[in-house]
């Protein structure tokens, strides 16, 4: 799989899923934009990973939650690159809150963040991707959105049931112009996010897991690599899950 002369968004890559994704891409030959809200750990990545391979990488400070922040992350990126062939919607939070004590506010940023980020980021990279008659979008959800949680948040599961949602959607609307959308989603994966489990919850996690441990990032960098790539030019609308065989269906 080889992505010379494809330019890629990543939000959410300063640390991750989101940094590893990027790394691969890069690493295959993608010119990659590092878009976080943290501004030092996108930079501090973005310099990593162009050391690593000398190809172009940038570094933007964008918040999901604000639509400003999104249409400046896809006008730059143009501005700087000429283009955009990839968004993948990483950016997401994560609170294992218990359904009695989830505050109004703790509801509403888990929802902005991982719902609707991916949907004005998927909106906004959309008229450059339809112009272009190419493209694709990869969004990052659950199994946590498909079984209603495992050691997540109610907010945190509704918000990727939503995002399996719009997966399908975009997917449908977006086709015709030759653009694919599908989504990964992945089970326990063994990221700063997981370090929110109480050390009986891993363990509980990784004893559903037939292959016997969490996912690590690379595990699901090289699915969204898959779908990226052209050997996928015929996917979309798909959900992919990477779970290590917990929860089969």
């Amino acid at each position: 799989m080889r992505f010379e002369d494809r330019v890629a968004i990543v939000t959410g890559s300063g640390r991750g899923i989101g940094k590893e994704t990027a790394r691969r891409l890069e690493a295959q030959g993608a010119s990659v934009v590092i878009s976080d809200i943290n501004f030092d750990m996108a930079r501090e990545t973005a310099k990593e990973i162009e050391s690593s391979y000398k190809t172009k990488v940038s570094s933007v400070h964008a918040d999901v939650k604000k639509k400003a922040d999104i249409h400046d992350l896809m006008e730059s990126t143009v501005r700087d690159f000429g283009h955009i062939d990839i968004l993948v919607n990483n950016a997401g939070i994560m609170y294992p809150t218990k359904i009695d004590d989830v505050s109004e506010e703790e509801w509403d940023e888990v929802l902005d963040v991982n719902l609707r980020g991916v949907f004005f980021c998927s909106q906004a990279v959309s008229p450059f991707m339809r112009e272009r008659r190419r493209g694709k979008i990869l969004n990052i959800a659950s199994v946590a959105g498909k079984i209603g949680g495992v050691a997540s948040g109610a907010h945190y599961s509704v918000s990727k049931a939503g995002v399996i949602c719009l997966t399908k959607m975009f997917a449908k609307v977006l086709a015709p112009f030759g653009v694919t959308v599908n989504a990964i989603a992945p089970g326990p994966v063994d990221t700063a996010m997981a370090q929110l489990f109480s050390p009986q919850q891993r363990e509980d996690l990784i004893k559903m897991c037939p292959l016997g441990r969490l996912a690590d990032t690379g595990d699901i960098a090289e699915a969204a690599l898959f779908l990226l790539s052209d050997a996928a030019k015929h996917i979309t609308g798909e959900i992919l899950e990477v779970k290590g065989g917990m929860f089969i269906d």
